[in-house]
């Protein structure tokens, strides 16, 4: 059995200063409000949309070289992460813990990628959050804020 989808609200929320995607825990704002009255299953899906965007957008710029090192200092360092996501989701719980005291990333099983080369890792997490907000916001003007195309006014769909 998998475990309750936990919210991803991190106490941050900018739905209610009337962005439609919150820059806090990434989610649209009917997501926000509806959030209790999903089912685990829809909670799920809002779920994994979110690590797979929180995924990409740390991929981009570092490395995982170590899992198991990393997921060891996850453990060494009590930082709590979700074990259901990926790997990347992990360092970057482990930035938002504690960005600006790793001198060795190598040390925690990862490193910066060559773009990304001579930024500080506090300047990286900050990247990262801004590229998921941006991923967020792209998928929500896409998908929910754009009209179907294909509906034509007076159709009947069969």
């Amino acid at each position: 059995m998998l475990p309750r989808v936990k919210t991803p609200c991190i106490g941050v929320c900018s739905t209610g200063i009337g962005d439609t995607v919150c820059r806090g825990c990434k989610r649209f704002q009917h997501e926000v409000i509806d959030w209790n009255a999903y089912s685990e299953a829809e909670k799920r899906i809002v779920d994994r949309r979110l690590a797979g965007f929180l995924s990409q957008s740390v991929s981009n710029h570092l490395e995982i070289v170590d899992k198991s090192l990393l997921q060891w200092q996850l453990g060494v360092q009590q930082i709590r992460f979700n074990d259901q996501h990926d790997e990347y989701c992990w360092l970057f719980a482990l930035l938002k813990a504690g960005a600006s005291q790793i001198t060795d990333t190598e040390q925690f099983g990862f490193r910066r990628s060559p773009d990304t080369a001579q930024w500080t890792l506090t300047a990286i997490r900050d990247e990262i959050d801004r590229a998921f907000w941006v991923l967020s916001v792209a998928h929500y003007e896409r998908y929910m804020a754009t009209a179907d195309l294909f509906k034509r006014e007076g159709a009947q769909h069969g």
